[in-house]
């Protein structure tokens, strides 16, 4: 009786191991294809952390942003449905292995800030990741000792069915992310959201406080200052720390600023407080944008001249990619600067194209499905493309979710009822 009790226990326990690992990883991995981009630029901050960028190909970033999500994504669908019980929980170890050391590296020396691992939809600190990852090593090297323990819902035999579906479907939500842009946008800059709300500090709350340190060098000796003791010019400016004082409340936005390009001076609350429509020409970089789409955003920009819309292109390019991006283009609208960083988060596109109204982000393209002349058929406050189009949340969920459960159910329900149908046609024979 015990051991019966125990063999219950360890098939109980093996197989929440098994569902709680196949929720992570296909979690992780939906939210790398949902936003493929931000995990090239993740894995661009790695790459110079670790001084890789010199010998990286261009197209590596996209293509590892990519394959990772697949990855992650099927083989949390071979743990949920049971497939290749021995080789998948071997996977799942031989990955958690690797990734417990490096995240605890990751927490002592602190190169990125976040390691990507869930996006934007989860955002861990580096000691939060290692000690998730400790878990799921427990749980990992424990399906790793009871694999046979796995209750499989899938015959051996139609495997290939929901392994292929798997792979597909998380190859369909990279596709269709990198070429308009990310279905749940996990950002502040989200289709709907007011940068001024969203840079703004709620009434009753106040903001955190930082001390400034300042380090100085004077006759090859550096010291630390503060703004009490500040020394005189004698001393040489080296750099400077801020460190938290007093938490207090952050907004979701609060980097956000545009400059004129020409001047310098800031016109970001002016861009924010424009009645009317506005268009952003969003490039975090020139030189690396992408010009295949030139003529729909001239067209776009015409369209804008002719209808009294504001149209910037924003970017912290030097003045010399700005120059050849206008010999290339013949681009005539003025241009704004921006932070690399933020413009990166704005839009998952280079270039991209953000429509404002008031401050109030009204859509968003990236440069593969912009507007056309067709869209583009009166002034936008008479159009769709002038209106917030974005569908609900829930319906996103709920479709994404129906996509990607009810086939996988259907085959599951045809496969047991077929064994079912067998089982009963060989009972039948038998006992002819």
């Amino acid at each position: 009786m015990e051991s019966k009790t125990m063999h219950r226990a360890n098939v109980v326990w093996t197989n929440f191991c098994r569902f709680a690992l196949g929720i992570v990883f296909i979690f992780s991995g939906f939210v790398k294809a949902d936003d493929p981009y931000g995990m090239v630029y993740k894995l661009q901050d790695y790459f110079v952390a670790f001084g890789w960028t010199d010998f990286m190909p261009s197209f590596m970033p996209l293509f590892l942003s990519c394959l990772l999500a697949v990855f992650e994504f099927t083989l949390g669908v071979y743990l949920f449905f049971g497939i290749r019980k021995r080789l998948t929980s071997i996977a799942v170890a031989l990955v958690m292995l690797v990734m417990t050391p490096f995240t605890l590296y990751l927490a002592i020396a602190n190169p990125v800030s976040d390691c990507g691992c869930f996006g934007d939809a989860l955002k861990l600190t580096n000691w939060e990741t290692f000690w998730k990852n400790i878990v799921l090593l427990v749980l990992a090297l424990w399906l790793f000792k009871h694999y046979r323990l796995v209750v499989k819902f899938i015959s051996k035999k139609n495997q290939w069915i929901i392994s292929m579906y798997g792979i597909l479907y998380s190859v369909a939500i990279v596709s269709y992310c990198i070429f308009y842009l990310p279905i749940f946008d996990f950002r502040p800059y989200y289709i709907g959201a007011n940068i001024k709300e969203q840079m703004s500090i709620p009434e009753g709350e106040e903001p955190p406080v930082y001390d400034t340190t300042f380090i100085l060098e004077k006759d090859g000796v550096q010291k630390e200052f503060t703004l009490d003791n500040y020394p005189d010019s004698t001393w040489t400016f080296v750099d400077s720390r801020l460190h938290l004082v007093k938490e207090g409340y952050v907004p979701p936005i609060a980097d956000f600023s545009l400059r004129l390009y020409d001047t310098g001076d800031d016109v970001t609350d002016f861009i924010l407080s424009e009645p009317g429509y506005t268009f952003l020409l969003i490039s975090p970089s020139l030189g690396d944008a992408d010009d295949g789409s030139i003529d729909l955003i001239n067209e776009i920009y015409d369209y804008s001249m002719e209808n009294g819309y504001p149209f910037y292109c924003v970017t912290p390019s030097p003045e010399e990619e700005v120059e050849q991006w206008k010999d290339r283009t013949g681009a005539e609208y003025p241009y704004l600067i921006g932070d690399e960083t933020v413009l990166k988060t704005v839009v998952r596109s280079n270039p991209g194209l953000v429509l404002l109204k008031e401050g109030t982000i009204i859509n968003k393209w990236s440069f593969q499905n912009l507007p056309d002349e067709y869209a583009l058929n009166g002034r936008l406050e008479e159009i769709p493309l002038g209106q917030i189009q974005q569908m609900p949340l829930t319906h996103r969920v709920g479709i994404v979710f129906l996509w990607f459960i009810v086939p996988l159910a259907v085959f599951t329900l045809l496969d047991n009822w077929y064994h079912l149908y067998q089982a009963r046609k060989n009972r039948r024979a038998q006992g002819a």
